[in-house]
């Protein structure tokens, strides 16, 4: 089988970065929502970061004209009807996700893949959630997703062999290097990148010292790109929040409790640089 038409559910953030990948090797993408402000947001992201690829010669004129002409939006989720693959790319909420994929499913072609991007969620209880649980699998990007190179491949106990091929072959064509995975909460990378991010945070709460001290340490001490601070800025205070909640209510370890000052600042609303000030202003 071969993918030439993946729907994804969701024009956020990561949602917009798939389609953008998907559409620039050279496949077509439906993106659905239901704000349509949301979707006009998202072929404006991926102009502007298709136009950055052309001022970089890494990307040329025409490539970027086909690309954003092989990206149609809808809020209707039967347009996804004809697709191959379709990812949803929604908030990470348990009940949202579980609704939208029996919406997906009961449009789906019988071939269709139904995948799934979130960070935490259980894929073997997502699977649960639909009458053909083995075409179900997760495939979860890594933000932003047009340069960062990896792709997680998560298996519910339910997926099967066929689908995790397809994924695989999906990825290859993105241009992305997948790693395969059990599931479990966080997976790998956010299992343990986000009780670093946590950790730092308490280190910041507790005065031991300043953001820009923390950041220069990890970057400077444990050659890190980027200092865990300004990380969670990039990925957003709201999702590492989420993701640490996962992690203490699944492990049921205290380890894992969400640093205070993360719940304070999300209940401020500083989640990043999606908000314009996280612990950085922006």
């Amino acid at each position: 089988m071969s993918i030439k038409i993946v729907g994804i559910i969701g024009s956020g953030l990561m949602g917009t970065g798939i389609a953008q990948a998907c559409a620039t090797a050279g496949i077509d993408v439906i993106v659905r929502d239901i704000d349509p402000a949301a979707l006009k947001r998202c072929i404006e992201s991926v102009s502007s970061g298709l136009a950055r690829l052309v001022a970089k010669q890494k990307l040329t004129e025409e490539a970027k004209t086909a690309a954003l002409a092989a990206i149609r939006t809808t809020t209707d989720i039967k347009d996804l009807s004809g697709a191959d693959f379709i990812i949803e790319a929604a908030t990470e909420n348990l009940a949202l996700k579980q609704k939208i994929l029996q919406e997906v499913e009961a449009i789906a072609a019988p071939s269709c893949i139904i995948a799934t991007n979130t960070s935490s969620v259980s894929i073997t209880k997502l699977a649960a959630t639909l009458a053909q649980p083995g075409r179900f699998v997760g495939m979860h990007f890594f933000n932003p997703v047009p340069v960062m190179a990896l792709v997680e491949i998560i298996r519910a106990i339910q997926t099967t062999d066929a689908t995790v091929a397809l994924t695989e072959e999906l990825a290859r064509t993105v241009g992305k290097t997948s790693i395969g995975v059990k599931n479990a909460p966080g997976f790998v990378v956010n299992r343990i990148l986000c009780p670093m991010i946590n950790e730092a945070i308490f280190v910041l709460q507790e005065g031991l010292a300043s953001m820009e001290e923390i950041d220069a340490g990890m970057k400077l001490g444990a050659n890190h790109p980027i200092g865990p601070l300004a990380l969670a800025d990039l990925v957003g205070l709201d999702t590492l929040l989420a993701v640490m909640n996962v992690f203490y209510s699944d492990f049921k370890d205290p380890k894992y409790r969400p640093a205070p000052l993360l719940q304070e600042m999300v209940d401020a609303g500083y989640l990043g640089r999606k908000s314009g000030r996280g612990f950085y202003k922006y």
